[in-house]
């Protein structure tokens, strides 16, 4: 009984502290993707709800808390209901095994396991598994495609981002994110052993480690529902896409679950391949932050950037060239460690 005690008062414990980080996430998320947007486009952005517009994001949760829940007529109301929180639930509980660096004498990380990443992956899938139930449930064609289309490219990408991320593990010879992070310590000014630049005795892991991060990256952006892979909520073609017969409160846990997802991936590449925390002369919850946000700002460029990849573009850049990538990366950086 006693490993099960643990994982309740771990579960507990993210629910409690990552629920307030993820909406405050989210909102900030919101905010920066509407100013982005609007610097790109040559814009200003909100501007008139509070100073700089940074009250806005929350003028819009307010006015989604008191729109009103409407369950359609002929959906599944049980399923219908569950979908948006088992979302919500499984994005913050990816966050369980995020470390955010050294603070009051311990590494700031809810629970440290040595299958972390299995966990994190695990958890990323049953997001999958809620956008298809949401999809399907509506008894919406347009919610249903957005969720078919959701289910295949979601088996198309983790494949590829499970590769990624063997490479890190087989330089660090662990699966606990501390442990990844602990092991790219030191080097020139301390980013001299992020895995994205290879391993310090082994140089020639530069290019497996390179490929990886940017395997990875493009992976997470596809995991992630965003553009140019965000075929699931295609507005131009399926409306709103698996969320479109969503309302109120429960489209704000299908977004907010979103946003929570995007900055773990960010802060998962930075585990995995920015050193984590470690960086020169700021104290490392800083430099994590730092990487992750900058992570987060590229997602969002590329957003208003680039135009949104035809279905068979998505899957023919996942099967014919992410995934046999991936396999020759772990081929290549288990024969360089040998």
């Amino acid at each position: 009984m006693n490993w099960f005690l643990e994982i309740v008062k771990a579960v507990l414990a993210a629910l409690a502290v990552f629920t307030f980080l993820a909406v405050v996430g989210a909102m900030l998320g919101v905010y920066l993707e509407r100013k982005i947007s609007g610097w790109i486009q040559s814009r200003l952005g909100p501007k008139h709800v509070g100073p700089q517009g940074l009250l806005q994001t929350i003028a819009d949760t307010v006015k989604l808390l008191q729109k009103e829940n409407i369950v359609p007529s002929n959906a599944d109301a049980i399923t219908f209901n569950v979908a948006p929180l088992m979302a919500v639930v499984a994005a913050l509980l990816a966050w369980i095994i995020i470390p955010f660096g050294p603070a009051f004498g311990r590494v700031l990380v809810v629970r440290d396991i040595n299958i972390g990443l299995l966990f994190f992956i695990g958890m990323a899938s049953l997001i999958v598994i809620a956008i298809l139930l949401g999809g399907w449930s509506s008894n919406n064609k347009y919610a249903l495609l957005g969720g078919f289309r959701s289910a295949s490219q979601m088996i198309s990408y983790e494949i590829p981002l499970a590769l990624a991320v063997m490479v890190p593990i087989m330089m660090a010879g662990t699966m606990s994110t501390v442990g990844i992070v602990e092991a790219q310590r030191g080097g020139w000014l301390g980013i001299g052993n992020w895995y994205i630049f290879g391993l310090p005795g082994n140089r020639g892991l530069l290019v497996p480690g390179f490929l990886a991060f940017v395997v990875f990256l493009t992976a997470a952006t596809a995991e992630v529902n965003r553009v140019p892979f965000d075929l699931p909520e295609a507005d131009s073609e399926l409306v709103g896409g698996y969320f479109t017969e969503y309302t109120g409160m429960r489209f704000a846990l299908f977004q907010l679950g979103e946003y929570a997802e995007a900055f773990a991936m960010a802060a998962l590449t930075s585990v995995l391949f920015l050193g984590g925390w470690h960086g020169p002369w700021l104290p490392g919850i800083v430099w994590f932050f730092i990487k992750m946000f900058a992570l987060v700002f590229f997602l969002i460029w590329v957003r208003w950037t680039y135009p949104r990849l035809r279905l068979d573009q998505l899957l023919n850049l996942s099967w014919k060239g992410l995934v046999p990538l991936g396999f020759v990366l772990v081929l290549v950086t288990g024969w360089l460690l040998v």
